[in-house]
């Protein structure tokens, strides 16, 4: 079993940048495709990006594209989100999660992180 741990969340103004890390332990993560979500208040869960093996490997929505990179760090074990060009829309609670079986279906999840962008 895998848990993961989200950090990096807080209250930027637009146009800035934020990187969050997930933090796992319990297993190695550099076979799972991880993946990133977000959740605003009164909206469902949506994807936000994720990374396969390497670098060239990655999956964005259509929101964040350009503005946001997925990327790995397999020795220490973290996956991260780089977010630059920051909007009040990307206020959420972010999430990371793993594919284990890479059939999109994200089976181990952390508690979320909060970003805050205001205006």
């Amino acid at each position: 079993q895998v848990q993961l741990a989200e950090s990096g969340g807080g209250l930027v103004q637009s146009g800035g940048s934020l990187k969050l890390s997930c933090t796992a332990s319990g297993r190695r993560i550099a076979l799972y495709r991880m993946g990133w979500f977000r959740q605003s208040p009164g909206r469902q869960r949506e994807f936000v990006g994720s990374i396969g093996y390497s670098a060239d490997s990655t999956s964005y929505a259509d929101s964040v594209k350009g503005r946001f990179t997925v990327s790995r760090d397999n020795a220490r074990n973290v996956v991260y989100l780089q977010m630059n060009s920051l909007k009040p829309e990307d206020t959420a609670v972010y999430y990371c999660a793993s594919d284990q079986t890479w059939s999109n279906k994200y089976d181990y999840w952390g508690q979320g992180t909060q970003v805050t962008v205001s205006s």
